[in-house]
């Protein structure tokens, strides 16, 4: 472990763990988000396009408040059929209203509980797209400054959504997975490709120890920087808790703080 501790990152002293949550109404699926809620730091609420409904948002945002951690947007493109994974062709304008409509929904529910948003974190095929396409991610930026600049936004380490968020005035919070695989250009291997779970501990763990280091290997080999501030983990992952519970021990033991972000 001290290789670990000696090769952390300078200047990381803390580090966020979320989690998307408010996507499923099964018992099982409820029982898993029970489990990992006192694990994490920050809960991305689905805010009722690709799935989620207020009932479940207010659920979702009680059990978060009952353990401190922060409560976030989730907004997806309007597809519970493919839940919001398929890549779709959208205006710039379409982008706005749909990260704004769902914005409001989810904070009409948080007012509902005198619960208070403090983050975005898109989903699935918009995430992808807002990570790579400029103006998809300046519309994105645009939404969530016209409805509150004091939103952090979370976003793809190294992605262009996070460079036009920085620009919108935003505070951003680049994100990396433990439990994902990334291509040599620093995005996620698509979801329906071979190998883009990861799904051992020993592979989360690998996966963890080089965010920590300040790079990951990507599926063909290649080294990729990355900064991260937070660490996403799945809740649809079977293994998420003893994920989380690996991870929160790794981090601990390289001397970094588990903390929720906060504004700059």
């Amino acid at each position: 472990m001290s290789s670990i501790i000696s090769a952390v990152r300078a200047g990381m002293t803390t580090i966020d763990l979320n989690s998307d949550m408010g996507e499923y109404d099964t018992p099982e699926l409820l029982a898993r988000e029970a489990e990992i809620m006192p694990l994490i730091t920050s809960a991305n609420i689905a805010c009722g396009a690709h799935a989620g409904h207020p009932d479940l948002m207010r659920r979702t945002a009680r059990l978060a408040a009952r353990y401190n951690v922060a409560i976030g947007a989730h907004p997806g493109f309007p597809d519970t059929e493919d839940f919001g994974r398929r890549d779709r062709q959208i205006s710039a304008e379409e982008v706005v209203s749909l990260v704004s409509t769902q914005l409001k929904i989810l904070a009409g529910v948080l007012a509902s509980e005198q619960l208070t948003l403090a983050h975005v974190k898109l989903h699935g095929a918009l995430y992808t797209l807002a990570a790579r396409d400029r103006a998809v991610a300046d519309a994105v930026a645009r939404a969530i400054t016209s409805f509150d600049p004091h939103l952090l936004l979370f976003a793809l380490a190294g992605s262009e959504l996070a460079k036009r968020g920085r620009t919108a005035g935003l505070t951003v919070i680049q994100e990396a997975f433990a439990d994902r695989a990334y291509r040599s250009d620093g995005t996620l291997v698509p979801r329906i490709q071979p190998d883009a779970l990861l799904e051992t501990p020993q592979q989360v763990q690998q996966q963890l120890r080089a965010i920590l280091k300040g790079s990951i290997t990507s599926i063909d080999g290649q080294s990729v920087p990355i900064q991260a501030a937070t660490l996403c983990v799945h809740l649809d992952s079977p293994h998420a808790a003893e994920f989380l519970q690996l991870i929160r021990l790794e981090i601990q033991s390289a001397g970094i703080r588990i903390a929720k972000p906060v504004q700059a």
